[in-house]
């Protein structure tokens, strides 16, 4: 006899904004018993402790929430167990989950991840996507074993990326089609065993974690490269250059042709007008369309060329 939906136990572990759709939808549909998270961390000027923002809205919707330092003590899998889960739901927690706690929940540990893999398997798959160049990407919904990433997928979803998408507009748009999809792949889990298929060996990719060095603009690159730079690290950690010894970071930016631009310096401003700020890069230029000088509120190029003069002033790597 199959399960009906509505009797799936759930629990529910993440993190970041990025779980918070999957948790909404979830709650309203399913029936969740447990949420887990990352305990509480020091943040802002104050370091005072902020709880995460799965955190934030299971209290909201006044689920249980739990907050192991890790799943590696026996007391955190004796807590799992005893909650006797059908299915751990798990998006961008942050903890490694051990065999024991995989094994735990009756279906196992079902994972949405923002990449259509086993392309960039790892931490930052929306970056990694952005910056190289990738014209399209995905949610898959896959069932966790020890591998990083590894496991067998059960639902995936293509979704193409705009030309002008950053990490932020990707990332919501992801997080919504990831809700729907872990929603699907649970209803039809509840009625019976779902089709796993094994990842294929060819195409593995790695999205490492992002490094703030990487937002450094080298102005040798191409304006392509730089303008991927711009849309991955919105709105962290923010591409930046220097500009009179002071950072300055790049949040909008756009490449343009490069008529005529000769044997001029890479990171030199041909002109700033009121359209942006046009940079010479090591091939094409990059017309800069918001910006931030260190210590101040982003600003599109024509209010920020109120206060500044830009013409034939040189950017440097920071």
């Amino acid at each position: 006899m199959s399960i009906a939906v509505a009797s799936l136990k759930l629990g529910f572990a993440g993190t970041p904004d990025f779980a918070v759709p999957a948790l909404d939808r979830l709650a309203a549909r399913q029936r969740i018993c447990a949420v887990f998270t990352q305990p509480d961390r020091p943040a802002g000027r104050g370091q005072a402790l902020h709880m995460s923002p799965v955190k934030r809205r299971a209290l909201e919707l006044a689920l249980p929430v739990h907050q192991p330092a890790s799943f590696k003590s026996p007391q955190a899998i004796e807590m799992l167990r005893a909650a006797e889960l059908d299915a751990l739901v798990v998006v961008a927690y942050g903890l490694i989950l051990p065999m024991a706690a995989l094994a735990a929940p009756r279906l196992g540990c079902i994972n949405i991840h923002a990449s259509l893999l086993p392309r960039w398997r790892g931490a930052a798959p929306i970056q990694r996507a952005l910056l190289a160049g990738d014209s399209a990407t995905g949610v898959t919904i896959m069932r966790m074993e020890a591998g990083l990433d590894t496991g067998p997928m059960l639902m995936s979803r293509r979704m193409d990326i705009h030309p002008t998408d950053t990490a932020k507009t990707l990332h919501d748009r992801l997080a919504e089609m990831g809700a729907q999809l872990i929603d699907e792949s649970l209803q039809t889990m509840s009625r019976g065993p779902i089709r796993e298929v094994a990842q294929p060996e060819e195409g593995v990719t790695y999205a490492t974690k992002i490094n703030k060095s990487e937002a450094s603009i080298s102005w040798q690159e191409s304006a392509e490269h730089i303008h991927r730079q711009v849309r991955a690290f919105n709105p962290w950690p923010v591409a930046q250059t220097q500009f009179n010894g002071q950072q300055l970071r790049i949040w909008e930016a756009e490449p343009i042709a490069a008529p005529g631009i000769g044997a001029t310096p890479p990171g030199t401003v041909l002109s700033a007008t009121h359209e942006g700020i046009d940079v010479v890069c090591g091939a094409g230029i990059l017309r800069v369309l918001k910006l931030q000088l260190a210590g101040r509120k982003p600003l599109p190029a024509a209010q920020f060329l109120q206060g500044q003069h830009l013409n034939g002033a040189r950017f440097a790597a920071v």
